[in-house]
């Protein structure tokens, strides 16, 4: 059955959304030009009905790989499953999993929820506006269950890569992963993973969490074009994946590491009673060069 689709417009760009894959994004590009913003797809990769194949999904109420099967929670452990076909451990949470409904609607904003049992009762919204070229995206989450919950929130946007694609943000450190792709060492940033200064991405896979982030980002798309100015609220971590010659690449705005439930002090996390909530937001400014 083929999904609904939601648009919306500004002066600059037009955005369309796939709630009911996820609530997720399928394209952002200029308006004038059509020059894809996030990575570009097209109706095979929607049919698919996977949010992975698209241009950004929420994720909720985790993100990234959880190991040891779940977590403890204040009324005990929490047990989870895989849940994808490509991880053997549960990643990203549930809401991308599930269809979102729309709340509201206008010509340059959209609102989406989703009401989940899953892994424990939660609502999930995401706004979306676009306004002279910004597109900023709210994520909030509610915890519903009468048992408090660890709670972690991200976005997982995918960007075109060109040869000369360019990077810029500022964290200052990261997370070495072992072979399950699970953190294991936290060291200060290798000369090709710091970004301080605008560069060219690593040629080398990178599938790791940075910390100490100020939220800030710059993608600078010389040969496409244009650049994004980038700003996430509520996100002090950053996911960065470099795949190796494939035409794109994430950066991704969370608020906890890798399997923060079973770090030390679960940085990031947020033990969430009944009504409790918390929020994560990410925009994205286009400007062409």
């Amino acid at each position: 059955m083929k999904p609904t689709l939601i648009e919306l417009e500004d002066e600059l760009t037009h955005l369309t959304l796939a709630p009911e894959i996820g609530g997720s994004i399928v394209n952002w590009a200029v308006l004038s030009t059509g020059q894809p913003l996030l990575r570009h797809n097209d109706s095979h990769a929607l049919n698919t009905g996977l949010p992975g194949k698209l241009g950004c999904y929420p994720l909720a109420p985790w993100s990234n790989r959880i190991a040891e099967g779940g977590f403890d929670c204040p009324d005990g452990w929490l047990a989870l499953t895989p849940n994808s076909l490509t991880d053997p451990l549960p990643i990203h949470g549930s809401a991308w999993q599930q269809p979102w409904l729309v709340v509201s609607q206008s010509a340059n904003e959209v609102v989406l929820q989703l009401d989940s049992s899953t892994p424990f009762a939660y609502r999930a919204r995401q706004r979306f506006q676009l306004n002279k070229g910004q597109l900023s995206i709210e994520l909030q989450v509610t915890h519903l269950a009468e048992q408090a919950a660890w709670h972690g929130l991200g976005l997982h946007p995918y960007f075109p890569r060109t040869a000369n694609t360019q990077l810029q943000t500022r964290a200052e450190q990261v997370w070495l992963c072992n072979s399950s792709k699970l953190p294991t060492e936290l060291i200060e940033l290798p000369a090709d993973w710091d970004f301080h200064q605008l560069g060219a991405l690593p040629a080398s896979l990178v599938d790791n969490g940075f910390c100490h982030w100020d939220g800030h980002c710059l993608i600078q798309q010389p040969d496409l074009g244009y650049a994004l100015e980038c700003q996430a609220t509520g996100s002090d971590y950053y996911l960065l994946y470099c795949p190796v010659d494939l035409a794109f690449f994430c950066i991704e705005p969370v608020s906890h590491p890798v399997n923060a439930h079973h770090l030390p002090g679960r940085p990031g996390l947020r033990l969430l009673e009944q009504g409790e909530s918390v929020e994560l937001g990410f925009s994205l400014q286009y400007r062409e060069l």
